[in-house]
């Protein structure tokens, strides 16, 4: 035997057996390395050939998905006036949310116009489909510029007769809320206020969707309330976090564009900070409000979305200057808006009121 074949054996004697994992049955050094789940494979931009349905082109260009944030606004309109002791009309429910929607969808497509518009879309190739850079039709030939035009001005035509039809069975106060809801959606993108563009656009978003809030429960109830605003701001600034955590990953087509967005002014480390103080924000506002006696106690349990939103921070403040890494936060975020929306409307609407109802 050569001195080789004397260490080769060695090696081989020296080698410890196999132990048994308890339990397992299996050999401890055969247990299996674990991996890495597969992250989440985004569905596929529109392309041209959509053009031979226009139908659905047009209601994809809407961007539906995101149509929930409305609904729950519409629900927690809903939740305050029932809650309040405010007999529901089921018409004016029915026709508050329907046209809310779609009012919100020809915002959508509105905003993917005027995106166009000023570049911001094309210039985005940091973009997170289907979260971030607008819905592309525009970019990927399934709808003109013109065609885009059209079909957002169309969508938002007929809220305005139902808009005057709702204010003529609850009251004109009304009317001043619905203007001032489409005045805000026109003036979030486009020229010459476009406020997403001076920094302003989270709290363009804020105040449309309390207007929401508070349009929902004045159809109802009739009249101005504090209730609507205080139970609904909450839910209105996640709502906004949505949008500012949105421009992560779009910050430097924005930038290219000259659209100066929040994250475009802070860069990702000040704005990272910044959104986080917004979701904090939102939930030290549900806290008081239930803690000051203006919402039913159970209102509270809406607070525990806190903990999507928390593992949303956790992601943005480690991967806030990566785009292709903010997937899983953009999710989380979306998550924690409509599942804070659906908890509160819910705990509003059955939970006890203090004072009257009590």
């Amino acid at each position: 035997m050569t001195a080789a074949d004397a260490n080769r054996l060695g090696r081989i004697l020296s080698l410890r057996p196999a132990r048994l994992d308890r339990g397992s049955g299996a050999p401890q050094h055969w247990r299996p390395v674990p991996t890495r789940r597969a992250a989440p494979v985004p569905p596929p931009e529109p392309l041209p050939s959509l053009r031979s349905r226009p139908v659905l082109a047009g209601f994809l260009a809407t961007r539906p998905a995101f149509l929930g944030v409305t609904l729950c606004a519409c629900l927690i309109g809903l939740a305050v006036a029932h809650g309040s002791g405010v007999p529901l009309d089921a018409l004016k429910a029915a026709a508050t949310v329907f046209f809310a929607l779609l009012a919100h969808a020809g915002i959508n497509v509105l905003n993917d116009y005027f995106d166009a518009r000023s570049g911001a879309d094309a210039a985005n190739v940091e973009r997170v489909f289907p979260f971030t850079g607008g819905s592309r039709f525009i970019q990927n030939g399934v709808l003109s510029e013109a065609e885009t035009a059209r079909l957002g001005w169309g969508l938002l035509l007929p809220v305005v007769p139902a808009g005057l039809w709702l204010a003529w069975q609850s009251g004109p106060g009304l009317v001043g809320i619905g203007l001032a809801g489409l005045v805000i959606g026109w003036a979030y993108s486009a020229p010459p206020l476009a406020l997403v563009s001076r920094g302003l656009g989270e709290a363009a978003v804020a105040a449309g969707w309390l207007v929401v809030v508070l349009g929902s429960d004045y159809v109802q109830r009739g009249a101005f309330a504090l209730a609507p605003l205080q139970a609904g701001l909450s839910y209105a600034l996640l709502v906004a976090a949505i949008l500012f955590i949105n421009e992560f990953p779009d910050r430097r087509g924005d930038a290219a564009a000259g659209k100066r967005t929040l994250v475009v002014r802070l860069g990702p480390d000040g704005a990272k900070w910044a959104w986080l103080g917004l979701v904090l924000a939102a939930y030290g506002w549900l806290v008081l409000m239930v803690g000051r006696g203006y919402l039913p106690q159970g209102a509270a349990a809406a607070a525990l979305t806190l903990i999507l939103s928390f593992r949303a921070a956790r992601s943005l403040l480690a991967h806030a200057d990566e785009a292709s890494e903010l997937a899983p936060a953009l999710r989380l975020t979306i998550a924690a808006a409509h599942l804070h929306g659906l908890v509160l409307a819910a705990t509003l609407a059955l939970g006890r009121w203090p004072g009257a109802l009590s």
